[in-house]
């Protein structure tokens, strides 16, 4: 069964099924996309003819300057519009960003990881990130039982505060298999010194949360990678295209956003280049 709604595309209406009437309503889609924007995010090309027939047009900028029809070249589907004369394709520039994202989640593979805490920072090894953090080296002989049995009742502040580091191509990942601690403000505010720093933590009952510090400074909070393009908090071009094509991938997302090129997903799920300890400090406050 099929519900006439209003496109948000400058459409009468057109008919979508009902279990899809969450996209959009009598004025549109709340937040200001579009239903050919939406069916694309959600991957659901087989609506989109019925929405192109009633006159919705798949050109039309919706978010950062990208229109359906240009973001559709980036994606999975390419041929999904006719590229009309005149409308520009995907540039040199953008076409590298694909091809590299491709290469990333091949790379990272499938990542599950609830409870994972990680910062990815540009343009300094794991060495520098260590002594950024003022963090002491963890012995073999107190990471062994953790590393086999995070979730075991320890110490659990001493324990919170151990995490991995390791280099990687464009700079080093901050990696807890077990908690949020990477994505501290005090943490990532010394890590970003000179530099810029995008935090994750995989919470089990709200979802990937984001942040991004520059120089020390938090310019993102509640950010959502993985999440796709939002009008609220991918507002550049460059920001939307990371989003749609590291959709349902968050780790990918966060090293992506500061240009790290990990080759593996060592850094990410160990075992790092060092476990380390960061010193007493209270790293809520900013």
């Amino acid at each position: 069964m099929a519900a006439r709604v209003d496109s948000g595309d400058g459409v009468d209406g057109a008919d979508i099924p009902e279990s899809f009437g969450y996209l959009l309503d009598d004025d549109g889609a709340e937040d200001g996309t579009t239903a050919l924007w939406e069916v694309l995010m959600d991957d659901q090309p087989e609506f989109v003819a019925e929405l192109v027939a009633d006159g919705a047009d798949p050109w039309r900028p919706v978010l950062g300057g990208w229109s359906p029809g240009r973001l559709s070249l980036a994606g999975p589907t390419p041929e999904l519009f006719a590229l009309p004369e005149g409308e520009p394709g995907l540039t040199a520039a953008e076409r590298a960003v694909v091809l590299e994202a491709e290469r990333l989640r091949a790379a990272l593979g499938e990542l599950h990881g609830e409870g994972l805490g990680l910062a990815c920072v540009a343009g300094i090894d794991g060495p520098e990130a260590i002594r950024r953090l003022e963090a002491t080296p963890v012995e073999d002989s107190r990471m062994r039982p953790l590393w086999e049995d995070p979730w075991a009742v320890r110490e659990v502040d001493a324990e919170m505060r151990i995490v991995g580091v390791t280099t990687v191509p464009g700079g080093c990942v901050v990696t807890q298999p077990w908690g949020y601690a990477p994505q501290m403000p005090g943490v990532q505010e010394r890590l970003s010194v000179g530099t810029v720093c995008y935090g994750m933590y995989a919470n089990a009952k709200s979802g990937n949360q984001g942040s991004l510090v520059r120089d020390g400074v938090v310019e993102g909070g509640d950010l959502h990678p993985g999440g796709g393009p939002d009008p609220y908090d991918t507002l550049t071009s460059e920001d939307v295209l990371l989003a749609y094509l590291h959709r349902n991938h968050a780790v990918a997302h966060a090293c992506a956003w500061v240009g790290l090129r990990p080759t593996d997903a060592r850094a990410i799920i160990g075992p790092p280049d060092a476990w380390v300890e960061l010193p007493v400090r209270d790293y809520w406050k900013t």
